[in-house]
């Protein structure tokens, strides 16, 4: 399906924030200059906050503010606003968190043109490093071998059938009626990984342009190394994270398409926490978890 990547399609930005507006300010700044503008804007913010609504409707480009009285996460928070520019015509929709920003004035242009010259129904940025941009701010890894630096992606314009969804990605409506929008019971983390999911079962062509970046702050330390860095075990320091990250991952792996993952999932991380971390209480905390989102069963952290 070829989607209008014209000067006459929609596009509409979705941007989700909660209790960081100093953040969205500078990335509002971005998004809102682009030398491809924006048609609309629409920030979801999840703090309901009087300061955020004032800032949306400050930017030079049509806004709509929705304050959210309940904290739907970033997974529930961009469910409402793709909804919500579907529900106003969008011919694509570019989602973006508030902690990120895109790299310059030309990222819009350049993703709408990749998607143009690949027949792309979603493409993506390159996300890298807010502080650092020629690294990758989470590391990549192709075949067995984990790519760190941008440079190391190659000279293509495009890598296909891998995205980051949520920084940055530019993504048809059509395409949004296929694969639908992020599931609110995940709350935060993995609710990317779930629609990335959907995605490559759409058969869809998506992938990320490598000529462009979104900028973000370095998430890759909550990767730890194993065996030699040949492979990474996910382990954030804050319980609540951890809370979600394999309560979530629990419910991925039972899904179609993931189960594959399965041996390797329990390989990765009986090593890091037995072998590795010598710590047999994290493993039965993970298995508790885990099994939490096997069950479906989604309650927050106490």
């Amino acid at each position: 399906m070829k989607h209008d990547t014209s000067a006459n399609a929609r596009v509409v930005a979705v941007v989700v924030t909660h209790r960081r507006r100093e953040l969205l300010a500078e990335s509002l700044k971005v998004l809102c200059t682009q030398a491809r503008p924006i048609d609309h804007l629409i920030v979801v913010d999840n703090a309901n906050e009087a300061e955020v609504r004032e800032l949306v409707e400050q930017q030079p480009v049509p806004t709509t503010y929705l304050g959210s009285e309940h904290n739907l996460g970033g997974a529930g928070g961009f469910a409402l606003g793709m909804l919500h520019a579907l529900s106003q015509g969008a011919d694509w929709v570019w989602l973006a968190d508030d902690d990120g920003r895109p790299e310059g004035p030309e990222v819009l242009r350049m993703l709408l043109e990749c998607a143009e010259r690949h027949g792309l129904s979603e493409v993506s940025p390159v996300v890298c490093d807010i502080d650092e941009p020629d690294r990758l701010a989470f590391p990549l890894r192709r075949g067995v071998v984990w790519r760190r630096l941008r440079s190391e992606l190659g000279d293509d314009d495009f890598l296909p059938g891998i995205a980051s969804l949520f920084n940055g990605a530019l993504i048809a409506g059509p395409a949004i009626d296929k694969i639908g929008v992020p599931d609110l019971r995940l709350f935060v983390r993995g609710d990317e990984v779930e629609v990335h999911r959907r995605l490559v079962r759409s058969g869809l062509p998506f992938g990320t342009c490598l000529q462009t970046a979104y900028l973000h702050p370095n998430g890759s330390e909550e990767f730890k190394p194993i065996l030699g860095g040949r492979m990474h075990a996910q382990y954030p320091d804050d319980p609540v994270k951890r809370h979600f990250t394999y309560r979530n991952r629990g419910y991925l792996m039972a899904q179609p398409g993931m189960r594959k993952l399965l041996p390797q999932e329990w390989a990765r991380f009986g090593w890091f926490f037995l072998v590795q971390q010598k710590d047999p209480e994290g493993l039965k905390e993970w298995l508790r978890l885990r099994r939490l989102g096997r069950r479906e069963q989604f309650q927050k952290p106490d």
